[in-house]
């Protein structure tokens, strides 16, 4: 029995468009404003796919320490400044500790999974540090962003709460408890409720692949296991750091609220 998986033709894979006209027709029926950013989004996940698999070739085959940590830094880096794209806070400076503290979470998540959980050696192996690096960061990106807009719209839905609470002689971190529980709390969410239909309601993108590949099911349920529970642990790390130290960074030295009602 052939074990290897069905290649896909380059017409096979236009005929996924398909798709993409599908979308557009929605978009344009119902006058949602979408149709641009559909057209972009095929293009760059094109573009955007096509060189990584070109770039993850060439890693494969070097095999270089330094090459797979600077691919790593360029990934964080991207999906901090798409977290930035999306949050669009103009007062409060927070994209530094966001990269900082991604690179860090996400580093010591990829190197715990890869070179103690599984423990490839070295633990930098291209072949499974890039891909559960690429895993943590795009899952925990999209949570972090949630964490963060969360944050700043809770703050100054609240202003005059935590304001009037700080007359009264709470420190910023009583007049803003409430509202960093509730962002961290929405950043966790969907990587919680991602663990509760796996498997039943669906098979994710690690186990899919590897069952593709004609991996044994039951190997590669492990591997999702695994996968499942690094991607919990990472959103929340990543985001119970990154929220303290932007909230933080919307009190001034006097503990005052530098957040105003408007962007």
């Amino acid at each position: 029995m052939n074990n290897l998986p069905v290649e896909i033709s380059f017409w096979q894979l236009l005929l996924g468009l398909v798709f993409i006209f599908i979308a557009q027709i929605t978009s344009l029926l119902y006058h949602l404003g979408l149709n641009r950013d559909i057209t972009v989004g095929t293009i760059r996940t094109f573009a955007q796919l096509f060189l990584m698999g070109y770039v993850l070739t060439f890693i494969f085959q070097l095999e270089n320490v330094w090459l797979t940590l600077l691919v790593f830094s360029i990934m964080v880096i991207s999906a901090s400044f798409i977290v930035k794209g999306r949050v669009r806070e103009k007062r409060i400076p927070y994209l530094l500790p966001t990269i900082l503290t991604m690179f860090i979470s996400y580093f010591a998540t990829a190197f715990f999974v890869s070179g103690i959980i599984i423990g490839v050696d070295p633990w930098w192996e291209p072949r499974y540090f890039l891909p559960f690096g690429g895993m943590v960061i795009g899952n925990s990106m999209s949570a972090l962003a949630i964490a963060i807009e969360r944050l700043f719209s809770e703050m100054r839905q609240q202003k005059n709460m935590i304001e009037a609470r700080l007359c009264l002689g709470a420190n910023y971190k009583e007049a803003s408890a409430e509202m960093l529980r509730n962002a961290i709390s929405a950043g966790m969410i969907p990587s919680i409720n991602a663990m509760m239909g796996v498997g039943l309601v669906f098979i994710p993108g690690m186990m899919a692949g590897q069952v593709l590949a004609g991996a044994d099911p039951l190997q590669a349920v492990r591997y999702q296991i695994v996968i499942m529970l690094m991607l919990v642990g990472s959103t929340a790390m990543t985001s119970f750091i990154t929220i303290r130290i932007i909230r933080k960074r919307c009190f001034g030295r006097g503990e005052e609220l530098l957040l105003s009602l408007s962007r």
